[in-house]
């Protein structure tokens, strides 16, 4: 326990405290007064031009006006080209906008001849085109303080682009240019397949992203049991004709979305129209049918812990809302974690699955999760235990699963906290301004 100061000792710590004080004070006004020429000057004792203040003006960029009050809402607007490119856009407030153009394709579109193909263009997204060198598109991306990227999932490839509203026509073509003109030099694919196989060894033996694999291959019969790691041997069959025949299959009008946030539609359309109207209409492969059929996967692997996932089928997808809905309701009930993340969000004392973990020290993380398509998903529970409490852990997260299910088991405090919870979940990403989706 701490104890005031008190007599002779308090005064003089006292005394003490102000003259420090002041002291402090006079060397501040000291500096000050000798640094006219700004930090930079007074820290190498010579004199230079004062600093510019924080707002100057930059040559050729437009700062908006402060926001007012009360901002309304932003209003998406759609428009469709005659060749089906649908071009969509939200204003909202701020000097920046994310620019994205969006491709309904994925590994649910790849063949057992192009296992690996959309891991592989995602890894080739702004490298050389037909017009841009690869150092060009680095350099003009950085040019205008911008921030590019690309991604792959089994039914979306995404390749996003922001920076400041002002430099939005650029960012709109050379995102276009990087989509539609890649050159898929032959030096360069081989490259990024020999990265592309780093990554995905290390992605294969990560236990969260390999189960997750492994209850789509197992649970479904059809396109969703495709790969999202593929195995080297199917990336080592990849080259620039596969790749080219892919993209010209895939990469077809009715397909593609060029979505931004924070811009004036109609100058978006009027730049992008151009740039979009010629891509064929060719309507390519028909969508692939999935069929949940559930399953079993077992692989040993040489770690000291088992990983598990118990899960099955959520219908519906993100074409049915309320079910989605559900399902966030459902994640944040139980919520879930392990040893040291009791501090998280939604993984405190009032989860119902971390409690398991201080409960039972066999069990190191256990935590719900779940993988939401177009027309399904996959929702379960995911834990991390000793081999020998493999059974147990099995019982426990059915009980938790069973008594979601039971009349009484959950009383209206808790819903109401997981409801919350996933409110503020989807609100976040909704301000996210790259969070734009087909």
């Amino acid at each position: 326990m701490y104890r005031a100061a008190s007599g002779l000792g308090a005064l003089k710590h006292g005394a003490d405290t102000q003259l420090l004080n002041i002291a402090v004070r006079s060397a501040s006004t000291s500096v000050a007064q000798r640094s006219s020429g700004g930090f930079l000057g007074w820290l190498t004792g010579a004199r230079s031009n004062a600093l510019p203040p924080p707002d100057f003006a930059l040559p050729g960029v437009t700062i908006p006006p402060p926001l007012a009050d009360h901002v309304e809402p932003g209003k998406t607007k759609i428009t469709t080209l005659s060749n089906g490119v649908k071009i969509a856009s939200e204003t909202s407030p701020g000097s920046a906008c994310s620019v994205g153009v969006y491709v309904h394709c994925g590994s649910v579109y790849e063949t057992p001849e192009t296992l690996g193909a959309t891991q592989l263009l995602k890894k080739l997204a702004f490298t050389t085109t037909r017009n841009r060198s690869q150092l060009r598109v680095v350099r003009e991306i950085g040019a205008i303080g911008g921030s590019a990227k690309a991604s792959a999932n089994r039914e979306l490839m995404s390749y996003s682009y922001g920076a400041l509203k002002t430099y939005m026509p650029e960012m709109v073509e050379v995102l276009v240019d990087c989509v539609r003109n890649p050159a898929l030099l032959d030096w360069e694919v081989k490259e990024e397949i020999m990265n592309l196989k780093a990554e995905l060894a290390e992605a294969s033996s990560n236990p969260e992203t390999f189960l997750l694999d492994a209850l789509h291959s197992s649970g479904y019969s059809g396109a969703l049991a495709n790969p999202l790691i593929a195995s080297e041997a199917s990336i080592s069959r990849l080259n620039t004709d596969v790749l080219e025949e892919f993209l010209a299959l895939n990469y077809t009008s009715p397909r593609i979305v060029l979505a931004a946030s924070g811009v004036d539609h109609d100058e978006l359309v009027s730049i992008a129209e151009p740039l979009l109207s010629d891509i064929p209409t060719a309507t390519g492969t028909g969508k692939p049918k999935s069929v949940y059929v559930g399953g079993e996967y077992r692989r040993a692997a040489d770690s000291s812990n088992t990983d598990l996932a118990l899960a099955f089928e959520l219908p519906g997808g993100w074409l049915k809302e309320k079910e989605f809905a559900t399902a966030s309701v459902l994640q944040a009930l139980l919520g879930g974690g392990g040893v040291f993340t009791w501090g998280r969000p939604g993984k405190g004392l009032h989860s119902r699955l971390n409690p398991l973990v201080n409960e039972f020290d066999q069990i190191k993380s256990i935590s719900a999760f779940k993988n939401v398509h177009s027309n399904t998903g996959i929702f379960g529970i995911h834990t991390s235990t000793e081999a020998a409490f493999v059974p147990k852990v099995i019982d426990l997260a059915a009980r938790e699963l069973t008594s979601l299910a039971t009349p009484g088991q959950v009383d209206q405090t808790q819903l109401e906290r997981a409801k919350a919870f996933a409110k503020s979940a989807i609100l976040k990403n909704l301000e996210s301004k790259v969070c734009v989706h087909m």
